[in-house]
């Protein structure tokens, strides 16, 4: 069990430091790969950016090092939170293809914060 963790907490963290990094640092590469992008604020589009960079770090370096170990699944709940809310704003624009992979990563993130809880 501890493999499949580590293992989902590595993907779903390196997937999250990378969409965040970008949303957070490289607006203009967002904003011609989202769609939702063009039409949201940019102040939002970095905050949601910096959150999942934060999170995504969260999910693997306290657990790593043995420092606040707690805080991974922390990380994971407030992610799934995210998710949670990146699948109501994309049923609210009608963007069905995106909603697929909200729920896959807020599956994940019970998965490690149930794991590790």
């Amino acid at each position: 069990m501890n493999i499949g963790l580590w293992i989902v907490q590595i993907i779903l963290g390196l997937a999250f430091i990378m969409a965040g990094s970008m949303k957070a640092f490289q607006y203009e590469k967002a904003k011609a790969s989202m769609p939702w992008v063009k039409e949201s604020a940019k102040s939002l589009v970095i905050f949601i950016g910096v959150a999942e960079l934060l999170g995504g770090i969260g999910l693997i370096v306290p657990y790593a090092i043995g420092i606040a170990p707690i805080l991974t699944p922390i990380a994971a709940l407030a992610l799934g939170v995210v998710m949670i809310l990146a699948v109501g704003f994309h049923l609210k624009r009608k963007e069905n293809q995106a909603i697929g992979m909200n729920i896959i990563f807020l599956a994940a993130a019970i998965f490690v914060a149930i794991g590790r809880w």
